[in-house]
């Protein structure tokens, strides 16, 4: 019987976040009067930098492995891993072409061979790690921490780190939308009868009170936490849970702050509000341990309700505007737009899953002492 495999919808996902940052920022198509594949046996470019080269070789490592991984775990046979080097190959191709057509990205052979050589050292550690019995291992970890029906949470939760690595006004604060969107909504509706129907904040919005934001940080740490309790098979196992996401999380906040402002700023978001509202999701956490698995989902629903609306209904900082430019201008140019994104959408498509899983029959307990 073929396994489901968590890899499949990663390796999609990560195949999109490629295509999103080789193709960044999607304006300016149009016919440059050269053969698309030209660049196939164009020179050597004279000018790169090691940031482009360790992106592109790194880059598309991480699909390799992942599609090794989901080939693997489906039951393929003895084509998976030239089927696995070369599907990331013939995106990178496609990729390169389609660069072709836009005045700000330029098509390079250097490239394409730097992302095939990422892929096949992605895929030939995914083989290394089979050799070893790691692949093994991991499905039996796997079976004795979650439940047989964790995938679209594990695929999540995978994703939240990479959402937080852009920065947000209130750490850990993913969702915020709403001026994005109302101001979206106001250029897309001018000078349309429509413009009438955008609604349009009457009052100045109120930016955040110390104990509010302390509050919305805890709720949003609890929304991941709650979702990886849904899917885990004991007490223990949520507990340890509970001190890996945490630490996760908090390195990855610092992660974030280092990228923006400099190595020497990386704890400048560890402020009193932040610290009370990272040990307000510790303390809860560890009394939610015990919650049945449904009751985690509706749960970490209301944290998500709550949070959003409370962030959406604060204005967006200057200041905080000011230091994006580190992102847009710098040279995480590539990958701005596609950390923004997660950022933005990580919580509603956490909402859609929370409901679908609430929406379920519920299963036969599993929990271990």
């Amino acid at each position: 019987m073929k396994a489901r495999s968590s890899a499949w919808p990663l390796a999609l996902l990560f195949a999109g976040m490629v295509v999103y940052a080789s193709l960044y920022p999607f304006t300016g198509w149009r016919d440059q009067g050269v053969v698309p594949l030209a660049f196939l046996q164009a020179p050597l470019p004279q000018y790169w930098t090691g940031f482009d080269i360790a992106a592109n070789l790194v880059g598309y490592a991480p699909l390799g492995f992942l599609l090794a991984l989901a080939l693997r775990r489906s039951g393929q046979g003895r084509w998976t891993w030239l089927v696995a080097c070369g599907l990331p190959v013939m995106l990178s191709l496609a990729v390169e072409t389609l660069q072709s057509y836009l005045p700000m990205r330029v098509p390079s052979n250097v490239d394409l061979a730097l992302n095939a050589v990422g892929a096949v050292l992605g895929v030939m550690l995914a083989l290394l790690i089979e050799r070893l019995g790691a692949l093994r291992r991991w499905s039996q970890i796997r079976a004795n921490w979650f439940e047989p029906s964790a995938h679209g949470g594990l695929v999540l939760l995978a994703l939240w780190p990479f959402a937080l690595l852009y920065p947000q006004p209130v750490p850990f604060g993913l969702g915020q939308v709403w001026d994005r969107v109302e101001s979206g909504l106001i250029n897309l509706l001018a000078d349309t009868p429509f413009l009438a129907w955008v609604p349009v904040r009457q009052t100045e919005p109120v930016p955040l009170g110390l104990l509010t934001e302390s509050f919305c940080i805890g709720l949003c740490v609890l929304s991941p936490l709650l979702m990886g309790y849904a899917e885990m098979r004991s007490r223990i196992r949520r507990l340890a849970f509970c001190g890996l996401l945490l630490g996760g999380a908090v390195a990855v906040a610092g992660l974030s702050s280092a990228l923006t402002y400099g190595p020497d700023h990386a704890w400048a978001w560890l402020t009193p509000q932040a610290q009370l509202g990272v040990v307000l999701a510790l303390v809860v956490g560890v009394l939610c341990i015990v919650m049945p698995r449904r009751l985690c989902n509706v749960v970490m629903l209301l944290c998500l309700a709550v949070s959003l609306s409370l962030l959406n209904g604060a204005p967006l900082s200057p200041y905080f505007a000011q230091s994006l430019e580190v992102w847009e201008q710098g040279r995480f140019i590539r990958f701005h737009g596609l950390s923004q994104w997660l950022g933005w959408l990580w919580p509603f498509a956490a909402l859609v899953f929370g409901l679908l899983s609430v929406s379920r029959p519920s299963a036969a307990p599993t929990h271990a002492t």
